[in-house]
């Protein structure tokens, strides 16, 4: 895998081996990205982090601090090991832990941008939709899910964009402005 731009552009990292993660492609993230534009100076939680590719991207293109939880050993290890190859562990802080649990345990942490890309075979979306308590009032969540169908509904939210590359699709949401966050 390679970041695609930003200061760390063109830099190689590991994905996980197996099928326990699945690391969003390079046409995905870097369509993630340009949608996003400017996130200089935002705070990113990556609950379902795998290799880091998401956060590592994200410190690349300015982002001021990643969290990226990890549950799974062997994708935290590569992720670790990751943020270490490319100097980025002062940005990216990684933790294992399922991202539920953390969340209960960090109730405060307030985040401009959640990027969820849970495995396509156990979205749950009850734990995507517990995330969303970390999103400041302004913030934006994005979903990364199978294309077919529609955008996966989230109580308090309202999506504002969906986009499709190849079999995967992007939903982006903001809270509702009644919703009370």
């Amino acid at each position: 895998m390679r970041v695609i731009a930003g200061a760390l552009g063109g830099r190689i990292f590991d994905a996980p081996k197996g099928h326990k993660t699945h690391p969003m492609s390079e046409r995905a993230r870097g369509g993630l990205f340009n949608k996003l534009g400017n996130i200089t100076s935002m705070r990113l939680l990556d609950p379902f982090a795998g290799s880091g590719a998401i956060s590592i991207e994200a410190v690349s293109r300015g982002v001021r601090e990643a969290i990226a939880i990890e549950k799974d050993l062997k994708a935290y290890t590569v992720l670790r090991r990751n943020c270490e190859t490319l100097n980025v562990s002062d940005r990216i802080r990684s933790i294992r832990a399922n991202c539920r649990s953390w969340s209960e345990n960090n109730p405060r942490e307030l985040f401009d941008l959640i990027i969820c890309d849970p495995p396509y075979q156990n979205i749950q979306l009850s734990t995507v939709t517990f995330m969303l308590k970390h999103l400041n009032h302004n913030g934006l969540m994005v979903l990364s899910h199978t294309g077919r169908g529609e955008a996966p509904t989230v109580n308090g939210v309202v999506v504002v964009d969906k986009r499709l590359y190849g079999d995967a699709a992007l939903s982006f949401y903001r809270l509702e402005q009644d919703s009370g966050q």
